[in-house]
């Protein structure tokens, strides 16, 4: 009988080092191509269930703008319709004639900060973005060249259109 030799296997090392030239390139190249896009939140509130018409004073302002498919219909919850702005040529919601009324009605009641977005049914998400922005915000002339940005009714609550008799 022939003693049999074992040869004893040592540990091997783990090769790393092209891993970690992988990552010292890749992270830097992944940090300056990722996309870092802003997300603005709105806070939104519900209108609430029942109307306290009892507590409204005279000149107090309940602003509702109703999105219909043709129009935007800017109101007073007990006043009544405001201005009606009927959509562009083209079929679009005109928002900027929008943005002019929100801010004549703000120049009259500078202390309300509310208003009603109350869509119709199937009205598109973009559009109702656009319509929230001309409500919260205007741009108007400081008095000279500076334009600056005036807060019109950042508080905004939703709801459902009511229905055209």
């Amino acid at each position: 009988m022939a003693a049999r030799r074992r040869l004893k296997k040592g540990s091997e090392a783990l090769e790393v080092s092209a891993f970690i030239n992988l990552i010292v390139v890749l992270v830097p190249f992944l940090l300056s191509t990722a996309v870092f896009s802003r997300i603005a939140v709105v806070d939104l509130t519900l209108p609430a269930k029942s109307a306290n018409y009892e507590g409204l004073k005279e000149n107090d302002l309940k602003l509702e703008v109703v999105v219909r498919h043709d129009a935007i219909e800017v109101g007073d919850k007990i006043g009544g319709l405001i201005s009606r702005i009927p959509n562009t040529a083209d079929g679009a919601t005109d928002t900027t004639s929008l943005n002019t009324v929100m801010l004549q009605v703000k120049q009259k009641f500078p202390a309300v900060t509310s208003a009603s977005v109350l869509p119709e049914p199937n009205i598109p998400y973009d559009t109702m973005i656009h319509v929230m922005d001309a409500m919260r915000t205007a741009k108007t002339a400081n008095g000279g060249t500076e334009v600056v940005d005036v807060d019109l009714f950042p508080a905004i609550s939703i709801g459902d259109a009511p229905v055209r008799h």
